[in-house]
């Protein structure tokens, strides 16, 4: 089990691409609670505490890394997605990240894991682990048909999730 802080140093460390499964409808990372907060409020909200992220991605994916994700939707939106999708996803994917959705009744019918989780290079998976104040660790996977069953999963949810842009043009929030 790696904590946080070893979970977190698997960014600086990838070579080629990075690869998320976003599965919940629901996250409660602490960094994210206030600014969530004044999203429900109809508050404004600059988005300077993510701005780090989205520096990150600029800065990785200009210099030819791939960085990834599907986010499975529920339905209806809970009001996480709904600010996700809405608000903190469209300056990751100006940044460069690459993302997809995929509706809740085809994340149902993929069977895919009810486990968030980053591949890293197609060699080793961070399966995610949430507690009481969000990612308090991850549980690290390298053993090679494990990885390749992870593999296959980001395949088959990569191939039926619709890019941003277009889920954005007809179903954002």
């Amino acid at each position: 089990m790696l904590t946080r802080e070893e979970f977190g140093r698997l960014f600086d460390v990838f070579e080629r691409s990075a690869w998320r499964l976003e599965i919940q409808g629901v996250y409660d990372e602490p960094e994210e609670r206030e600014p969530f907060r004044r999203f429900l409020a109809g508050e404004p909200d600059d988005l300077e505490w993510m701005q780090d992220w989205y520096d990150w991605i600029h800065e990785v994916t200009s210099a030819g890394k791939q960085c990834a994700r599907v986010r499975a939707t529920t339905d209806p939106l809970t009001d996480y997605l709904r600010w996700e999708l809405g608000v903190l996803t469209p300056p990751a994917v100006d940044a460069g990240e690459d993302i997809r959705v995929l509706p809740a009744q085809q994340a149902i019918a993929l069977e895919l894991p009810r486990t968030d989780f980053w591949l890293f290079d197609d060699s080793s998976v961070a399966v995610l682990v949430f507690g009481e104040s969000g990612v308090v660790g991850a549980e690290l996977v390298d053993e090679r048909e494990a990885v390749e069953s992870y593999r296959r999963v980001r395949d088959r949810a990569w191939d039926a999730a619709v890019p941003y842009q277009d889920w954005a043009a007809t179903s954002a929030p």
